[in-house]
């Protein structure tokens, strides 16, 4: 990364290469110029030659003279707002530099006169960081430069002092941080440069008896600040204080600081963008998003001042937003910092990622591509591009850009630990081991790579590594996860070794079996082809964490919170809204999820359910619709569930005011509940609905009309009972009972097939899956939801048996 010095001469070259009259400014010809020079692979049109030019002009109407053009510092100021790479395109134009140029001009200042007015400037740049002599943020006032000069000095005592006594801690790559192994947040420190952080983060002692004496000391410059002549010299101070603190990474105290300057200036962009981007450090989101919304109020009332800056805002406010788990929001806003600032490549990059974030995947994959076009070295970027390949099932391509992003950054954990699952869906598990192994080259405590290096090793059949890898994994993780992978391990080595004794080892692990030769024992024993689709249902409520919202919060959130009513393209009222607005109603209703949870749970419902509600493409959802959807995978009474969906239908626009709705839509959110969780009998489904909307428009259905529509096994969601029944049972564990085919332990209902005497898990029983020492004409099976009921079952067996015995005489 160049330094603020290196940066601003290459800038400098740049800027003389292209000002061919040698006036100190670029005209629209130069600037042109320097456009095509810098994109050598895009041929552009006058057209877009024009616009891009008209963008420059407009927004950095400041540096611009009538005159000459654009000068020097617009430039700098286009370069430091992130339009364009300085390095990547000073290295496209051929230039170098030269050593000479560097050199500081506070050199030659400090051999001068003390009274020297340039010398004092130039001392001035030589011991304050780049901000301070900035256009526009720098310091103004000169009583400011003793409010920094003191307060570097009381720094420089601290950092010594923690130092000394070991108690500064800075990250390295060696423990749970990882801050340079991951992804980049891309996200702007600055109001100038939109740099990444490069830098490894500081965590100062803060209970420590030093860091209270700098702390008082600090309060006493600011009490200086705030007696300052005037409030502008006032907001200067705190700015200044708070910079400089910034810098080193003194957040708390840099906040403290920058709220002092919002106080004052309310209106002013840079202290709220200041004190986002500390509240964001500091892990506190939501703080983040309402400063940075404050500060994009202030931007967009402040006319042109301030319009350089929106995208850097726009790109902040997006990274505070997938913080708290509001990806769809996100998209938004990277997608307007694009707009804004057609090259900016980590807007692009962001909103690419994001995408991938909610499971649209094409659309990932066109911002992604554009971003690495713009910086081609941007790792990050082409570990994102792979993971959505992957996604798109393009999983040559995807190997290739994984390893592109490896190549750029050896010790980048995500391209290394997503090359790893993308190998091990491939079942090249050798390939997959040495990914995971690299991962915990660079992070050793990573429980899950450790975990998948295990799983793969097996793979492979290195029983033996495999164990050691598991044995690692368990010190550095108790979960459940890793008890059950070991008791799995061991069955599987018992199951080895008794093969090996018989002969048997070339035979299968299992064998599929057609459905028609699965027989159920008894009412309560579930069919296999329900089991299958209740299993995949369940694992999508299980991800959306739909079970946790009670469906008393859905029904509160239709009474409390109205939406106003549109007109869709068929001309029909709804109450529709976007999808950024429908991810906060979903975040209240599932408040009490992580982020990262939370966004796996929008993911989920924006590929399952929102794909098919927003068919048209329009970003706009039927509420009404979506609330009667997700009614029956809530948490609740099952009758309370069915009365909601009822109640969601009554809600919208056609239906209310009544206590019945037509069968138009009653027969619509039947085959739409069963399009989007029985796909199997999908789309063709939803066809048929077009045409009954005609004949029975005229038509009502009352609730217990609708109920048993809703309860019809065949063309409703009779599948619902067998849900319920895995909602109460798929967390019972069956002592020591493991599954004979996966031979992992049992979880949720047991299967036993009652001739063999086998038992099966939900999944195994679902998949067809048995035993090849068990080959039969037919199976008949009998459900235990629990081993109390299968130990019930068993002395009742018994019992009867005794009674068929012959009396002894």
């Amino acid at each position: 990364m160049a330094t603020r010095g290196s940066r601003s001469e290459k800038v400098k070259r740049i800027f003389q290469q292209f000002d061919g009259n040698h006036d100190g400014g670029l005209n629209r010809e130069e600037m042109a110029a320097l456009v095509v020079a810098v994109n050598p692979r895009v041929k552009f049109s006058d057209e877009q030659i024009n616009a891009i030019l008209d963008e420059v002009f407009r927004t950095y109407a400041e540096f611009i003279d009538p005159n000459k053009g654009l000068t020097y510092d617009g430039l700098l100021r286009t370069y430091d707002d992130g339009a364009g790479d300085v390095d990547r395109d000073f290295d496209a134009l051929g230039l170098e530099l030269n050593a000479d140029e560097s050199i500081k001009d506070s050199d030659v200042a400090s051999s001068s006169s003390i009274t020297d007015e340039r010398a004092v400037e130039a001392q001035k740049k030589q011991r304050t960081a780049a901000w301070a002599v900035s256009p526009n943020h720098g310091i103004v006032f000169d009583e400011t430069w003793k409010l920094v000069d003191d307060l570097e000095i009381l720094v420089k005592r601290l950092k010594s002092k923690q130092e000394k006594d070991g108690k500064l801690k800075a990250d390295n790559n060696n423990n749970n941080n990882n801050v340079d192994a991951f992804s980049d947040a891309g996200w702007s420190r600055e109001l100038g440069p939109s740099s990444e952080i490069s830098e490894k983060r500081i965590y100062w002692e803060e209970s420590s008896h030093d860091y209270g004496v700098f702390v008082k000391e600090l309060g006493v410059l600011r009490s200086k600040a705030d007696g300052a002549r005037s409030r502008e010299e006032a907001f200067d101070g705190h700015m200044a204080i708070g910079r400089v603190l910034y810098e080193h990474q003194l957040f708390k105290e840099a906040l403290v600081s920058f709220k002092r300057a919002c106080e004052l200036q309310p209106t002013d962009v840079r202290p709220h963008f200041k004190a986002g981007n500390c509240l964001y450090v500091l892990g506190k989101c939501k703080e983040s998003k309402d400063e940075f919304l404050l500060a994009l109020e202030a931007a967009e009332s402040g006319g042109n001042q301030w319009a350089y800056l929106l995208p850097q805002i726009y790109v902040n406010l997006g990274i505070a937003l997938e913080g708290e788990g509001m990806v769809l929001s996100a998209c938004e806003y990277y997608r307007e910092a694009a707009i804004l600032c057609p090259t900016h490549f980590r807007a692009l990059k962001l909103l690419g990622s994001a995408l991938f974030g909610v499971g649209e995947y094409r659309a990932a994959v066109k911002a992604l591509e554009e971003a690495i076009y713009l910086k081609p070295d941007y790792a990050d970027a082409h570990c994102d591009l792979a993971s959505s390949l992957h996604s798109m099932g393009e999983d040559e391509r995807a190997i290739e850009v994984f390893q592109r992003a490896i190549d750029l950054k050896p010790g980048h954990v995500d391209a290394l630990y997503n090359l790893g699952g993308l190998y091990m869906d491939l079942g090249r598990f050798q390939r997959a081991s040495e990914m995971y192994t690299r991962v915990l080259a660079v992070w050793p405590n990573h429980w899950r790579a450790q975990l998948n290096k295990a799983v793969s090793l097996l793979g492979a059949g290195e029983t033996e590594e495999a164990k050691r890898a598991l044995k690692e994994a368990l010190k550095l993780t108790n979960r459940v996860e890793l008890h059950d992978a070991i008791s799995h391990l061991k069955h599987v080595q018992k199951k080895k070794g008794k093969k090996n004794g018989n002969g048997n080892g070339g035979e299968g692990p299992f064998i599929v079996v057609e459905p028609s030769k699965f027989k159920t024992v008894g009412e309560k024993t579930t069919l296999r082809p329900d089991l299958a689709t209740a299993l995949q249902i369940r694992a999508f409520q299980r991800v959306t964490r739909l079970g946790k919202c009670d469906v008393e919060a859905v029904r509160k959130e239709m009474r409390d919170n109205d939406v106003p009513v549109s007109y869709s393209g068929s001309g029909g009222p709804t109450k529709s809204i976007r999808k950024p607005n429908l991810e906060e109603i979903l975040r209240r209703l599932l408040s009490s999820l992580k982020p990262d949870t939370f966004q796996g749970a929008i993911k989920a419902i924006n590929e399952k359910i929102l794909s098919l509600l927003d068919d048209s493409g329009s970003g706009r959802v039927d509420m009404g619709m979506f609330y009667a959807v997700i009614a029956p995978l809530c948490g609740g009474h099952s009758d309370k569930r069915k009365r909601v969906a009822f109640d969601a239908l009554l809600w919208r626009p056609v239906n209310e005011g009544s206590s019945q709705i037509t069968k138009t839509d009653a027969v619509k959110y039947i085959k739409l509940l069963r399009a989007i969780y029985i796909p199997s009998h999908g789309m063709s489904e939803m066809l048929e609905v077009h045409g009954e909307e005609e004949a029975d428009s005229s038509m009502t259905v009352t609730f217990n009309q609708f109920l048993t529509m809703f309860d019809d096994p065949d063309w409703g969601f009779g599948i619902m009972t067998t849900i319920l029944k895995l909602e109460a049972n798929d967390r019972n564990r069956h002592g020591n009972q493991v599954c004979s085919v996966c031979r992992y332990p049992i979880i949720g209902s047991r299967f036993k097939e009652v001739k063999a005497r086998f038992s099966l898990c939900n999944q195994c029983y679902s998949e067809g899956k048995v035993p090849p020492s068990f080959k039969q004409e037919e199976y008949k099976f009998r459900e235990y939801e629990s081993e109390a009921e299968a130990m019930k079952a068993k002395c009742v067996c018994f019992s009867m048996q005794s009674h068929k015995k012959p009396i002894a005489t």
